[in-house]
Formats: C-alpha cells, structure tokens, sequence
C-alpha cells in the first residue's frame, strides 16, 4: 500500500504521476527526449539502459515496465533482457552497448564512479559523445524515478505478464502524452 493516498489501479510512477500531474509532465517530457527522440542509439538500448539501472536499484516497478518496453522494441523475451541485467559482459550484445551499460552502473552507485577508462573504452567500441550524454543522463533519470517510484511505496503488479503485455501499447503511446490511467 501507497505512503500516500494515490489513484487507485495505477501502479508504480503512473499513480504518482495521476496525483502530481503538473510534475508528471516534465518528467515526461524528459523521458520522451531520452527515451524516444531521435538518437543513434536505438529505442531498445535506451530502454535497455532504464532497465539495467532500475535492476541495479532494486526498483520492481520500473525494471519491468521498461524491460517490458525494450524487449519489445528488441525484439527478444524478457528472459533475455533478465540475463542482461544478470551478466551482461556474457550476453551478445554489441562491446559498445556493454561500455554503456558498465558507464550507467557507474553512475548508479555515483557520478563520481565514471572513470576515464570507461569513457575511453565506450569510445573506442563506437560511442557519441550524444551517446554517452544520454547514458549518464537516463541512467541519473531513472535513479530519480526508482527513489521516487519506492520512496512512497507505491504498489506494483508482481506478475511480470502484466509489463510484457504493456510494453507494445507503451512502446506506440510513448510518454509526452502519457495516459496515466492506462
């Protein structure tokens, strides 16, 4: 149960997003921008790099709604995305994508924890300097929506069927217009 009276059959940040709406919009905002504009990281790896985060801090909620999201767009079950988050330095993913996500872990434990060799190692496997901008920042991001998401105890599914099923509707709908209720 909510730390705060929320909409009820809105979980995770949906309920909080119901409740503030005027602080939900530029947080969507944000997250079309990051998660959605054009890049040349795919979709996929951007929701990747969401989930991989909100896995690293322990965030149900959003690992799931986001892996529910990139496995979709990656076109690949959650299984895969699970042995991800599990080990990703074995999983077949691109060296770059793996400097990525060892660049976002850092910054979950602490802007400060990005070195110089884990710059130099993305760059080399290929990494923009866009690239690496919106890694620190959505790995930042959803440091700030999981804290948000568990700090007021918000109730989420525990059948990981409901994010699989949701990831495509979110995947079209995107966030600037994000409908809450759905």
């Amino acid at each position: 149960m909510a730390y705060i009276n929320l909409p009820e059959n809105l979980p995770g940040i949906r309920g909080l997003m119901a409740f503030r709406p005027d602080t939900a919009q530029p947080l969507n905002e944000l997250a079309e921008i990051l998660l959605r504009n054009e890049n040349s990281l795919s979709r996929g790896d951007r929701e990747l790099i969401a989930t991989y985060v909100s896995h690293l801090n322990d965030c149900f909620f959003c690992q799931n709604a986001h892996g529910g999201i990139a496995q979709h767009y990656l076109q690949c079950d959650m299984q895969f995305i699970d042995a991800i988050k599990a080990d990703y330095e074995a999983m077949p993913i691109s060296d770059k994508m793996k400097a990525l996500l060892k660049i976002a872990a850092s910054v979950q434990r602490g802007g400060k924890h990005v070195t110089p060799d884990q710059i130099e190692r993305a760059k080399a496997a290929g990494a923009t300097d866009m690239e690496l901008h919106d890694t620190v920042m959505i790995a930042a991001f959803f440091c700030f929506c999981n804290r948000y998401v568990d700090g007021l105890g918000t109730d989420c599914p525990t059948d990981r069927q409901f994010y699989i099923d949701r990831g495509p509707m979110r995947a079209e709908e995107g966030y600037a217009h994000f409908d809450v209720r759905r």
